[in-house]
């Protein structure tokens, strides 16, 4: 509804090494769904940030023969702030766990929570996985191959787990185990897709221990407020991101105006997302989140795309080449979203060609060239429409209806498909009116009018919908077509009702153009 909050945070990424292609998957999605309700009228915000404290950054850093601060400011300004310009990602804020606000917030939370007795001092022992900074119930482990063979070792890392045995600060997450499932059972949408929320009701079924929140074993941390000789374990500290950013504990007004977020991951850190963070909201006494969507894995070649492993692909590695639309297009077109979805340079380069440039792009280039050539760039109505001409009109309406209804069940590859059936339409309908054909013959002059019209509409329509998905070819289009204001400002629910106050102009270069040498590998 206009005027509702619309809260959508990344997960913050570690800055041990350069962003890959699956970083940027999830950011390209929140940048669409924030887009998108942004243009419903609705008061968006997008964050993304950088997770900056723990063991792994620490030996990254001391590894690369520098301090944890310059080693996580070197990566966030070389690497991680510019991965949002290459992908056109529209942030609202952007927070790293080592700024001035968060540690405030961290502070003020643990402090609230000890003092109400969810924080106590014991011991713990069990197996520790670096990589994911985590504590790894047995069933988390598999047998080590090749230099590993004969080890146990993370299943998502591959690597051996040290065992770890720390006198610790632990949070009575056993306490909310009922609490957990009560919200799980109450709204099936809190944990999203259904194979990510049965996982969740699963682990949580199996019985909930305490969770050692300290380390004292490094420095590279949060002090924690009662003893600084520990530090806030990394994950704690880094979910309360979501609420440090938005003002919490300093600014009310802010975090009553945004509170709660919907949080989108990846599958492989929901348990965190919907178990540990909604067990520390309730701990508070503050709202969990709106929900948390996992969504599948990019694979390359099979497997969980991995720098380790030499599978990470840069994301200006198709960028330079194809354009910041066209990957932003693909990786929510071609995989069903909550799903994996396997990249392939080869579907990247047919699907550029056929959906991209020979689909939307020839389209719009066909009929701007032709409003211009017959009509001088003016658009007048015509005569009454054909069945033909009402086939165009209830194709937008329907492509809106459709794709707006798919956004809210956060299906982006569904909305995307229904707008395309839209391109596909439009296509149909230029092939089968061949304005060409009644440019030639004046008596044809109405009908003339009245094909660019409907085609216009279309394209107009078209620009609408697909401006959260591809913002810089859609800015384009709605100059070439003299749209009211520009296509960001459109409420996007009612695509199919824009307005031009501009005659059509010539579009400067071709949306997509044809890519004479592609890329062949990584």
């Amino acid at each position: 509804m206009p005027g509702e909050s619309f809260y959508i945070a990344t997960p913050i990424f570690y800055v041990n090494d350069v962003p890959h292609i699956g970083h940027a998957y999830t950011e390209v999605a929140a940048d669409v769904f924030a887009r998108w309700h942004r243009q419903r009228g609705e008061d968006s915000w997008l964050l993304t940030g950088t997770d900056e404290h723990g063991q792994k950054i620490l030996r990254t850093a001391v590894a690369n023969n520098t301090t944890p601060q310059q080693w996580a400011d070197e990566l966030v300004e070389s690497a991680w702030k510019p991965l949002l310009k290459t992908i056109d990602i529209a942030n609202d804020d952007f927070i790293r766990t080592t700024d001035a606000r968060h540690e405030e917030g961290v502070t003020k939370f643990l402090q609230k929570l000890y003092d109400d007795g969810y924080i106590y001092a014991g011991e713990y022992e069990g197996f520790y996985c670096v990589g994911c900074e985590e504590y790894k119930q047995p069933s988390d482990l598999v047998d080590g191959t090749g230099e590993y063979e004969g080890q146990q070792v993370c299943a998502i890392h591959g690597r051996p787990i040290e065992v770890l045995k720390e006198r610790n600060y632990f949070f009575r997450m056993s306490q909310f185990e009922q609490q957990l499932l009560d919200l799980y059972e109450n709204e099936p949408d809190f944990v999203r897709p259904e194979s990510v929320r049965n996982e969740i009701v699963q682990f949580v079924k199996q019985g909930l221990a305490d969770l050692s929140i300290s380390r004292s074993s490094f420095d590279w941390g949060i002090k924690i407020p009662w003893d600084d000789s520990h530090v806030v374990y990394v994950w704690f500290e880094a979910l309360l991101n979501y609420i440090t950013a938005i003002g919490y504990g300093v600014d009310d007004e802010q975090f009553e105006r945004r509170w709660p977020a919907i949080q989108l991951v990846g599958k492989d850190i929901a348990r965190f997302h919907a178990v540990i963070w909604p067990a520390m909201l309730m701990a508070a006494g503050l709202p969990v989140p709106r929900g948390v969507f996992g969504h599948g894995w990019l694979l390359v070649g099979g497997e969980k795309m991995s720098k380790s492993k030499l599978t990470g692909i840069a994301p200006n590695q198709i960028t330079d080449t194809f354009g910041s639309d066209a990957f932003r297009y693909y990786f929510l077109r071609a995989i069903t979203f909550g799903q994996d979805g396997s990249f392939s340079w080869e579907d990247l380069s047919a699907r550029y060609q056929a959906e991209l440039a020979n689909g939307f792009g020839n389209l719009a280039s066909r009929v701007v060239a032709m409003v211009r050539r017959y009509r001088d760039g003016v658009v007048t109505e015509g005569g009454a429409r054909t069945e033909a001409d009402e086939r165009v009109r209830a194709a937008e309406r329907a492509a809106t209806e459709q794709a707006d209804a798919a956004i809210d069940r956060m299906a982006i590859h569904d909305a995307i498909a229904a707008i395309w059936q839209l391109v596909d339409e439009l296509n149909g309908y230029i092939t089968e009116q061949e304005p060409w054909a009644l440019a030639k013959d004046e008596a044809n002059a109405e009908r003339l009018d009245t094909v660019l019209h409907t085609a216009v509409r279309g394209l107009g329509t078209l620009a609408v919908l697909l401006s959260p998905v591809m913002p810089k070819a859609t800015a384009k289009l709605w100059q070439a077509i003299g749209g009211t204001g520009t296509v960001q400002e459109q409420p996007i629910a009612r695509a199919y009702e824009w307005t031009a106050d501009r005659a059509v102009e010539a579009l400067e270069s071709a949306l997509f153009p044809r890519i004479e040498s592609e890329p062949t590998s990584a």
